[in-house]
């Protein structure tokens, strides 16, 4: 509702709320430190995990941002925003989400002071913009070049998994993960690249997580199809069909009329040579294994096991593109174009029993760069987040193979930039200094929260901090077990480069989005809509009234 000369004009849809100036900004600023709040307390390697029941009872056991605030149904717009952090830096980095998400809510809270101050948001804006640029030049001098051949991938691994419920076989994890990225590394553009989708996760209830192990090849979560069929074939000949091996039916409704019983037994027997037909064409190839995306009858099963052929039927597209990058096979979707160079070859497939289920294993393929983790663990929800956690080791170890810089964790890396934040916003000067130093207090959300988090005092800590970075020590962070303030890098507690810069990234841009923000207008769901000609046609209304046209000012 507007008014016009003191006169109601009505604008937005009946129902619709609006906010406005300071109204508006305190609650999207008040919904993003909720969400702050919400994984906070998951940060660092003494943080708690949080348990998510969804609609249905499913539960959720974790302490990482990206999964925790998918799984919670969020409805605020501001607070969706803060959300899209996390997703954004799981997206491009694979960690760092719930440092992100807090490092923003931070940004937002001092942010709020400066508004109480009559600084405008745009001059906060553009002071963030400043910082967060010479923040990254900061970043870069303090990064320290590694070589893949050193230990600082696999002490970065470890680091990502110091948090997690995992921590227990933290190395073993770590090795997986730096084996697993080493393998399907490639060189593009004279640059090293890593696509993680060329390592197949499979997650398998019972034994420990001790059990879980790296497969040079690909793992089929299927079973041989027929128990005449060979469990264990060697130097395997590999036909991969995107046809199904049955009779066709047909499209239409149809009806077939028989009168005597020859005709009957030669229906059955024409149907059963097209079956034999297609069972030939395979064998006449050389091939001994068939992988199927789509059916296959009973018959042609009998028939294969006879000639000596094994099966899997109904194989995921996904992993149909695996087993052809990794057997050197080609998918064929026409069995009259199968032939013998459309075979792929693996050195063994074999059926193995793994807890309730049978999987087959496809090893000895022709690309090495195929590789398969079968996580193991007690109780799924364990399973569950040793997968999450696996993933973060497998991100940060391709960050570092892509990008071979690191930075000191334990929130060194955060006093550090904030102190020279400090000396820069001086060299500013003017109403954007006090925004640039906002991005500087910001930035030690970071160490004051593991310390929070490990029962320790962040004041103190974070007095401490700043006592050794001022002398120069700016691999100083705080080692949470033993409650002391270390060298980072000597302890062997790293940080991928580009986890750090993102966050940062990702926190500014999201938080400048959230601060230029003055008027929220949110139409109410389910909110009935004006029928034709407005009030026009309501019963009981006198003549010269519909469409309220006698009222003035009124759109």
């Amino acid at each position: 509702m507007a008014y016009l000369s003191g006169t109601p004009v009505l604008i937005l849809k009946e129902g619709t709320e609006q906010r406005k100036g300071k109204d508006a900004m305190k609650n999207n600023i008040s919904a993003s430190k909720i969400i702050a709040e919400t994984v906070r307390t998951t940060l660092g390697p003494r943080g708690m995990d949080k348990m998510l029941v969804d609609s249905l009872g499913d539960v959720t056991i974790t302490n990482d941002g990206a999964t925790i605030l998918d799984e919670i149904d969020v409805q605020h717009p501001a607070a969706k925003m803060m959300v899209e952090i996390a997703k954004t830096q799981d997206t491009a980095v694979g960690d760092g989400t719930t440092t992100s998400v807090i490092f923003a809510g931070e940004i937002l809270k001092y942010a709020e002071a400066l508004f109480e101050k009559k600084i405008h948001p745009t001059t906060i804006v553009q002071g963030l913009k400043k910082g967060a640029d010479k923040a990254q030049e900061i970043l870069q001098s303090i990064a320290k070049e590694v070589s893949l051949d050193g230990k600082e991938i696999m002490d970065a691994t470890i680091t990502s998994m110091n948090s997690k419920a995992v921590s227990g076989v933290k190395e073993k994890f770590a090795e997986i993960a730096v084996k697993a990225v080493t393998q399907v590394k490639e060189i593009r553009d004279n640059k090293n690249y890593v696509d993680l989708e060329q390592i197949q996760i499979q997650k398998k209830k019972g034994k420990s997580l001790l059990d879980t192990e790296l497969i040079d090849g690909i793992i089929i979560d299927k079973e041989i199809v027929h128990d005449g069929m060979a469990k264990k074939i060697p130097d395997a000949k590999v036909a991969l069909l995107d046809k199904a091996l049955e009779i066709k039916k047909t499209e239409f409704d149809s009806e077939i009329r028989i009168n005597d019983p020859t005709q009957l037994q030669a229906f059955l027997d024409q149907e059963e040579k097209i079956l034999n037909q297609m069972v030939d064409k395979i064998k006449a190839v050389g091939t001994n294994f068939v992988f199927c995306q789509k059916g296959i009858d009973d018959m042609v099963q009998h028939l294969f096991a006879k000639n000596g052929i094994s099966a899997v039927r109904r194989v995921k597209k996904s992993d149909m593109e695996k087993l052809a990058r990794a057997t050197g096979g080609r998918i064929v979707m026409n069995l009259d174009d199968l032939s013998e160079s459309d075979l792929g070859t693996a050195g063994l497939i074999e059926e193995k029993k793994i807890a309730d289920d049978k999987m087959v294993f496809i090893t000895g393929a022709k690309d090495l760069k195929a590789v398969s983790i079968l996580i193991r663990g007690g109780v799924e929800h364990v399973v569950d987040e040793a997968d999450r956690a696996l993933h973060d080791a497998l991100c940060v170890a391709k960050d570092i193979v892509i990008n071979s810089k690191i930075v000191p964790g334990g929130g060194a890396v955060e006093v550090e930039v904030s102190r020279q934040l400090r000396e820069y916003a001086s060299s500013i000067g003017g109403r954007e200094q006090l925004a640039i130093e906002i991005l500087a207090d910001a930035l030690e959300i970071i160490p004051k929260t593991l310390a929070e988090n490990a029962g320790l005092d962040p004041i103190d800590i974070l007095v401490e901090m700043r006592s050794k970075h001022d002398a120069g020590g700016k691999n100083m962070g705080l080692n949470v077990f033993a409650g002391k303030i270390v060298d980072m890098l000597e302890e062997g507690i790293i940080e991928p480069l580009v986890v750090k810069s993102q966050a940062i990234k990702s926190a500014v841009e999201a938080a400048s989005m959230i601060l230029r923000i003055d008027d929220v207008i949110a139409a109410k769901a389910g909110a009935p809509p004006m029928p034709p000609g407005g009030m026009g046609g309501m019963g009981g209304m006198p003549p010269g009234m519909g469409g309220m046209g006698g009222m003035p000012g009124m759109m």
